[in-house]
């Protein structure tokens, strides 16, 4: 029997949702853009999963625009950039995801510059830190909502509306929220005044994977051009079975959080994990229900092993965890943990334990029993 803990990377596909997709691949197999009755029983199912998607979000349905995935989502408003005739500055987090961070290099080649904001020691982003990174030239600014690392929810509403006052009298950057580790797992209301646009992922809640959703409070000039779909934001044949998919899963989740019971499972992780010798949690400032952090992701390091060494130990005794980032897990830095100014020893050996609404005490028991096992071999 296995034990999954790296739901942070990809959630196990919802059984239920991912048949009701094939149906509606099988049934509603028209293009939502053609003007027979098929293409319109297609286009309707979409215009639904739009709607569902925009009520568990609490946003506008002509907000809503489905993508591949919450990278895409990532680049899309970063895109838009470069249809700008003047180059000026983006400034985005030292702790978001490589999809933002990756591109942000790209725009450099296309002649963008890039202000990095600083992380605290708690791997926290703060408004004033966001506003001392604004120049007179800003158009874009990365802060991610929930640090896919740590756990750390960052002040994100907060943030936008810092952006407003330092921007008053001129035009307001762009304010984009990763907010794929937040979707369906703690109160995102991207409604919030300030915030311009905001990624998601599907296979990060249990749809399949490549299907994604961005949303934007204002249209953006789209740097990729095709055939109009999307409202003409992002062209290609629709997604049909995956955007249902999402709208389900995000419809899902936003009704098990008022009954989840992750909390309780990742305090129950925190306080056990740490009482095993020489293991510590990232940042040690975090207690076991601290509500400044996700209840489905948190940190780790401890003072034997190298992360990796760990995670394929466990993993040879059916326990699967990661060192962070599946995006990033065959780079030897730690970006956010060096943001944090987190010893070179703990980063080395460090390691991610992230949970889902399924995951179970017995599961933690299970994790813990294995990772002492694993540390008392060396």
């Amino acid at each position: 029997m296995s034990v999954y803990l790296d739901w942070a990377a990809t959630a196990p596909p919802d059984p239920e949702i991912l048949e009701g997709a094939v149906r509606v691949a099988l049934d509603a197999y028209g293009n939502p853009s053609s003007v027979h009755e098929s293409g319109k029983n297609a286009s309707k199912i979409l215009a639904e999963a739009r709607e569902r998607s925009a009520k568990a979000l609490g946003v506008r349905a002509d907000t809503v625009f489905f993508t591949s995935g919450g990278t895409e989502s990532d680049h899309f408003p970063m895109l838009s950039l470069l249809q700008r005739p003047n180059r000026g500055t983006i400034a985005i987090s030292e702790i978001e995801h490589p999809a933002i961070i990756e591109q942000a290099k790209m725009l450099e080649c296309a002649g963008w510059k890039t202000v990095r904001i600083p992380a605290n020691r708690e791997g926290f982003v703060t408004p004033d830190a966001v506003a001392s990174s604004i120049r007179e030239d800003t158009a874009f600014v990365a802060v991610m909502a929930v640090n896919n690392e740590t756990g750390a929810i960052q002040p994100f509403a907060d943030i936008g509306r810092r952006i407003i006052e330092v921007s008053a009298g001129r035009k307001k950057p762009h304010f984009h929220v990763d907010a794929v580790q937040a979707a369906g797992k703690i109160a995102l209301k991207l409604s919030a005044e300030g915030i311009d646009s905001a990624a998601i992922s599907g296979h990060k809640i249990g749809a399949p994977r490549g299907i994604g959703l961005l949303y934007l409070a204002h249209r953006v000039e789209p740097f990729v051009r095709g055939g109009g779909q999307e409202g003409g934001m992002r062209p290609g044949t629709e997604n049909l079975a995956g955007a249902w998919a999402l709208s389900m899963c995000l419809e899902k989740s936003a009704q098990a959080l008022e009954t989840s019971n992750a909390s309780d499972v990742m305090a129950f992780c925190v306080k056990t994990l740490t009482s095993i010798p020489g293991v510590s949690v990232i940042p040690q400032s975090r207690n076991p229900v601290d509500g400044r952090f996700s209840p489905y992701v948190a940190q780790f390091t401890n003072g034997r092993l190298p992360g990796e060494v760990l995670v394929r130990a466990l993993s040879d005794r059916g326990v699967y965890i990661s060192t962070g980032s599946a995006c990033s897990s065959k780079k030897k830095t730690r970006h956010v943990l060096e943001a944090m100014k987190v010893r070179a020893e703990d980063q080395k050996n460090a390691f991610r334990i992230s949970i889902g609404n399924a995951t179970t005490v017995a599961d933690i028991e299970a994790l813990a029993e294995a990772l002492s096992a694993c540390l008392g071999q060396y």
